[in-house]
């Protein structure tokens, strides 16, 4: 018996050493330098905003399509690689280390009831009942519950709230991005439906932001941040609603081509204002 257990302890011993030495202790460079992946980046502050300098301001809100092609890099990479990763992992995984705080959605758009990453996916998690037939005989019926889990891969737009206003100190039209919103895309009954998940103050998550790389397809070697593609507005997108009485969105008032044309037509009374100060 005790020469039995010598012989099994040393078959683990050599079948330790065995699995061990096909560890590596230190990858080799995978590129023109060494690099751990982490980014030391700061976000440039906010140019400061004087209540009294303000003399016009608009709110706009807008929707960014990742399935267009100069919004890709805010979809991949599917996999994770190092500290590239796409935008919506970057905010999950933000949100699981309390890193950045999401908010509910609510039908004014405000950030008013925090939610936590538990509730984000508990969410997104379907439980649908389903009829099935058993593939034995007698093939008989049963019921049974079909769960979905949360997929990443279906986040395909954004939404972003940001206020416009003409700052007469500096004598100029500037902009400030407030609150950013994931959606995903789902198809029901042969349509395509649009869920948004939760809201989240920009300020607030820049520090995340300046933090995370994203695909500069110009020169790999500048990577940019997904704060320096916010703050310097290198994204596409499009209109869906502006500040009004009715509290309404362009679809709720027109649709099909007049509502891509009232879009452009709210775009463009922002830069007729700022060039009709300076008529004379």
């Amino acid at each position: 018996m005790k020469k039995l257990f010598l012989a099994m302890l040393a078959f683990l011993l050599l079948f330790t050493v065995d699995v061990k030495s096909q560890i590596v202790d230190e990858a080799p460079i995978d590129g023109l330098f060494a690099s751990d992946g982490e980014v030391f980046r700061k976000p440039a502050p906010f140019p400061s905003i004087r209540k009294a300098d303000v003399m016009w301001s608009k709110r706009i809100w807008r929707e960014i399509d990742f399935r267009q092609k100069f919004n890709q890099k805010f979809y991949f990479p599917i996999e994770t690689q190092a500290n590239w990763k796409s935008f919506i992992i970057t905010v999950l995984d933000a949100l699981k280390e309390g890193e950045m705080q999401a908010y509910d959605i609510s039908n004014t758009d405000e950030l008013l009831v925090p939610i936590t990453y538990n509730d984000v996916i508990s969410r997104q998690t379907d439980s649908i009942p389903k009829i099935m037939r058993r593939s034995t005989p007698p093939y008989e019926e049963y019921d049974t519950v079909i769960y979905t889990e949360f997929d990443p891969t279906k986040v395909m737009r954004l939404r972003i709230k940001e206020d416009w206003y003409f700052d007469s100190q500096r004598s100029q039209m500037l902009v400030r991005i407030q609150a950013i919103c994931p959606v995903m895309i789902k198809e029901r009954n042969g349509e395509e439906i649009t869920e948004p998940l939760f809201w989240l103050s920009y300020a607030e998550s820049r520090d995340v932001f300046a933090q995370a790389l994203v695909f500069n397809e110009q020169n790999a070697s500048a990577r940019l941040t997904y704060d320096e593609v916010f703050w310097k507005r290198l994204f596409a997108s499009y209109i869906y609603k502006e500040e009004n009485v009715f509290d309404r969105r362009i679809s709720q008032y027109a649709t099909g081509v007049d509502a891509l044309l009232e879009s452009e037509r709210i775009k463009n009374s922002l830069f007729d204002f700022e060039n009709n100060l300076w008529e004379y």
